[in-house]
C-alpha cells in the first residue's frame, strides 16, 4: 500500500497509525481510527483497511469532511471517526480510472484504497471517485448509563498493554474523588491519576490519554488478570 501511494504521490508523508488490530476487528479499527484522526492536520487523508468482506458486496467509499479525507470500506470502520467531523459528501469508489490494474479481489487495500488515497492527496476531486450516496454504514457505539449513585459501562478496546479502554469518557468521573470499578459485582481497583498511584502489580483506573476511562495494572496486563474482554460490563461508584 505504501508503495502504490508513494508512486502516485511521491510526497506524500506516510504515517502508520497501527497494524496492531486484531485480524477483521472491525470495531477495533474504528476505535483506533476515531481516537488518532483528529491529531492529524487539516486535510489528511485518512486510510482505514479492516475488511473481512473484500471482494463482496460490501461497498469501498471515500468521505469527505470539513477537515479531512476518510478512504475504506462501508463495512463501519470509518463510522466512529466520522461520528465527531461534519460530513461534506460521501462517495463510492466505482471510477475505476483511480484503482490499480489489475484489480485483486483480496487486496482492495493495495488496488483501491491506497491509490485512491494517494490522488486524493494530489488535489483530485472527491466526486470524480464515483456517485454520491447519502449514508455510510454505521457501528453502535455504547453509550455508558447513570444509574442513582453509579456509572456503568463497558470494555470498548483492548490495547498492546492488555489496557481495558471503556466507554465512559473522562469528563464522565466529574472531579470525584474515591470513586471504585466494580466488575462482576466485586471491587477491581480504585480510580487514580496515572498507572504508578499503585504499586507495581496492583490494578487501577486511570483517566487515559484517549479521553475514556481505562483498567490497567502497573507493570501487568489488567485484560490477562481480569479476563476482561471487549463487551465486558464494568462499574464505577
Amino acid at each position: 500500500m505504501k508503495g502504490v501511494v508513494l508512486g502516485f504521490a511521491p510526497r506524500a508523508a506516510i504515517v502508520d497509525i497501527t497494524h496492531e488490530i486484531p485480524a477483521g476487528d472491525i470495531r477495533a479499527g474504528a476505535f483506533a481510527l476515531a481516537v488518532s484522526c483528529r491529531f492529524f492536520p487539516k486535510g489528511t487523508v485518512h486510510v482505514a483497511v479492516v475488511d473481512p468482506g473484500v471482494g463482496g458486496a460490501r461497498k469501498a467509499i471515500a468521505v469527505q469532511t470539513a477537515k479531512y479525507f476518510f478512504v475504506g470500506p462501508d463495512n463501519g470502520v470509518l463510522s466512529f471517526a466520522l461520528a465527531r467531523q461534519k460530513i461534506k459528501s460521501v462517495h463510492r469508489l466505482e471510477n475505476a480510472d483511480y484503482f490499480l490494474r489489475p484489480l485483486s479481489k483480496t487486496f482492495h487495500g493495495r488496488d483501491i484504497f491506497a491509490p485512491v488515497a494517494a490522488h486524493l492527496c494530489r488535489g483530485t476531486p472527491i466526486h470524480k471517485l464515483g456517485p454520491a450516496q447519502e449514508d455510510h454504514v454505521r457501528l453502535t457505539w455504547p453509550e455508558p448509563r447513570l444509574r442513582r449513585n453509579r456509572l456503568e459501562g463497558e470494555v470498548v478496546f483492548i490495547d498492546r498493554f492488555g489496557n481495558a479502554i471503556t466507554n465512559i469518557e473522562n469528563a464522565d468521573l466529574g472531579r470525584r474523588s474515591g470513586l471504585e470499578i466494580f466488575f462482576r459485582r466485586k471491587g477491581l481497583c480504585p480510580v487514580g491519576e496515572f498507572y504508578q498511584s499503585v504499586p507495581t502489580g496492583k490494578a487501577v483506573a486511570v483517566p487515559g490519554s484517549c479521553g475514556f476511562l481505562e483498567i490497567a495494572v502497573n507493570g501487568g496486563s489488567a485484560a490477562r488478570r481480569f479476563g476482561l474482554k471487549v463487551g465486558r460490563q464494568v462499574r464505577v461508584r
